[in-house]
């Protein structure tokens, strides 16, 4: 049993490569992880230690658990990157894990100090939350943490978290009124700050002005911050970007009552921070620029300031910064490279130059090389960027709310879209990633708002998928498989309780599918924690940040002064390596924030069907 999981979690990374069938994961500038260590008490009597299986690891490795210098498991684990520690002190206790190898090979260890009285099921980071303010029309606002990314920013192999403080007073851009300042803060796992940037008032808040990206660009082993600024913008030693004294806000009035807050001039810049001391490093004209704002579509910026942002490798071997702008109408993507001194932009996309291409746009995007020639692709919405700046191409069926990109069928690996669709006329549809071509679709007369993806079935091949007007779950073929699930959400998802199927994340529940009583039922609540913009329900981050091949879940404590990482306690004997290996994945993870938060998604397959596909390869090995 032991061999047919390792060879399984051994066969993942290559799954990655069937996905992608050119990507040359030699050349990928990707991130140099740690082994992630994290404990987390699970009882008064037990700590659950998990950490990162790599793919820079072999097939033979084991490990050993210390707790204070003392092996506390009996032989080496092999089975899984998980271990239940019978622990009933409430002290601080140091924990290592150590690769068993044979003599002369090495491999990374890692170490973790589970603090005394530690909380159950979580690591709790303390915050400094923001002093509240008073807009120019006399209105008071606070703070709460809002999106969250991750990136190691002093190049020790682990996560640090930047996250997005949002004003209690922000806008969506058909509103108008003032917003107070967003604010980025990076954070330590043990709730050091390490900085603050205030963007200034010249950056209206809201879900759809900030997009930011989380990355490290220019390969020095460190992650840097790219994000739209302005004159007043104030880096995280102090230092005003720009003009101080600008000031590009409607005053409203009698003539223009509408122009109160909004901004519709002034300008605009692409600056890259630091991601450890938050220092602005270069800042360069937004590209695309505003412009006039009626050119995109209205005159009061609800669309012109409509803002996405990814992550890409466009030459097949380093991070590109995609900056975008607009997707109701006039569609613009403008890709830039960091070299660690200077911004050099690579190509601009423009819908003025390509008309099919506009109007496309979705609420969010995803990122992969679809067509199999080594490079990314931006899946923008209803079209889809190639990785030189061109068209690839337009499906025409317009703007989403939520859209999913992975390797759906374990029989095709390759990559396909489930996308939903506002235009009261395209329902959801499902198409080839590479071609746009459609292979089957739901029509519908609703402005159909969300639609999600995700394994949650094992009676039926590849990923489900359902969305508000999918009339059920359906099969990767388009088959019904249950017409009225009851409490199925479609909001995000996780990879929580240790099987090779995903669970369901609604706000502050976890829940699983029980494909014969077909219905959703509750795993587990974060007490004590509030999730995210509105109706959307999201945490401040859902991704696999440290331990084994699981997912965690980033929350906001009630009180705003706190962030809560939940850790699955639920022992797994699957060994996988960890998703961040995977360039689809962790560019999922670094775009979550982006517009409507949707879940991360691998570049292969993953579910229940790993296990039958690849013991036939197990198998023909003559074993």
């Amino acid at each position: 049993m032991r061999l047919h999981y390792i060879l399984i979690g051994f066969c993942l990374c290559c799954c990655s490569l069937f996905a992608q069938p050119n990507y040359d994961f030699s050349r990928l500038q990707m991130e140099r992880l740690g082994r992630g260590v994290v404990a987390v008490r699970n009882s008064e009597s037990e700590v659950v230690v998990s950490w990162r299986y790599l793919a820079s690891d072999s097939e033979e490795i084991a490990f050993d658990v210390l707790r204070n210098g003392k092996k506390v498991n009996k032989e080496p684990i092999k089975d899984c990157t998980f271990f239940v520690d019978r622990n009933s002190s409430d002290e601080k206790a140091l924990y290592e894990v150590h690769p068993v190898l044979p003599e002369g090979v090495h491999a990374v260890s890692g170490i973790y100090e589970l603090p005394a009285n530690a909380p159950c099921g979580y690591l709790e980071i303390p915050l400094q939350k923001p002093a509240g303010g008073i807009s120019p029309d006399g209105r008071r606002f606070e703070y709460t943490p809002n999106d969250a990314s991750i990136g190691d920013v002093d190049g020790d192999g682990e996560y640090e978290i930047i996250l997005k403080w949002e004003p209690t007073n922000a806008h969506d851009n058909s509103h108008d009124g003032y917003t107070g300042n967003t604010l980025f803060e990076a954070y330590r796992l043990n709730g050091q700050r390490l900085w603050q940037i205030d963007l200034g008032h010249n950056i209206r808040s809201g879900a759809h002005y900030v997009p930011f990206l989380v990355y490290d660009f220019d390969g020095d082993g460190r992650a840097e911050l790219a994000v739209r600024t302005s004159d007043g913008t104030v880096d995280g030693k102090g230092k005003i970007i720009g003009d101080a004294k600008a000031d590009y806000r409607g005053k409203g009035g009698p003539e223009d009552p509408r122009s109160l807050g909004r901004i519709l001039t002034g300008r605009e810049f692409l600056t890259v921070f630091s991601g450890l001391t938050g220092e602005e490093l270069c800042s360069v004209p937004y590209v695309p620029s505003r412009g006039n704002p009626s050119d995109w579509g209205d005159s009061r910026a609800n669309r012109s300031d409509r803002f996405l942002a990814a992550v890409a490798y466009l030459d097949g071997c380093k991070p590109s910064i995609v900056m975008c702008r607009g997707y109701y109408t006039r569609t613009v993507l403008a890709a830039f490279d960091w070299d660690g001194k200077k911004l050099k932009k690579r190509w601009v996309f423009d819908s003025n130059r390509y008309p099919e291409y506009a109007g496309q746009g979705n609420h969010n995007l995803r990122v992969g090389d679809v067509d199999g020639d080594g490079c990314d692709e931006i899946v923008y919405g209803s079209c889809t960027i190639d990785h030189n700046g061109k068209g690839l191409y337009s499906t025409g069926m317009g703007h989403g709310d939520a859209m999913h990109l992975t390797c759906f069928d374990p029989s095709e690996k390759k990559l396909q879209v489930w996308d939903c669709h506002e235009n009261k006329r395209d329902g959801s549809s499902f198409r080839d990633a590479a071609t746009g071509k459609v292979l089957w679709q739901v029509k519908s007369s609703m402005d159909v708002g969300r639609c999600m993806a995700a394994d949650i079935d094992p009676t039926s091949s590849g990923v489900e998928m359902w969305s508000l007007a999918s009339g059920g779950i359906r099969s990767v073929k388009g088959k019904v498989l249950c017409k009225r699930p009851r409490r199925l959400s479609c909001n995000m998802a996780v990879w929580w309780d240790g099987d090779l199927l995903r669970e369901l994340l609604d706000g502050v529940t976890v829940s699983k599918y029980d494909w014969q009583k077909r219905e959703c039922v509750p795993l587990i609540t974060f007490e004590g924690c509030q999730s995210n913009n509105w109706t959307k329900r999201n945490p401040c981050l859902q991704a696999d940040i440290l331990g084994d091949w699981r997912e965690e879940v980033l929350l906001r404590t009630k009180d705003n002064n706190a962030l809560r990482l939940y850790v699955s306690p639920i022992p797994t004997s699957y060994r996988f390596h960890s998703f961040l290996n995977d360039p689809v994945y962790r560019i999922s993870i670094a775009t979550q924030n982006v517009g409507y938060n949707q879940p991360t998604q691998p570049g292969f397959y993953f579910g229940p069907d790993l296990k039958g596909y690849f013991r036939g390869m197990y198998l023909s090995d003559g074993n």
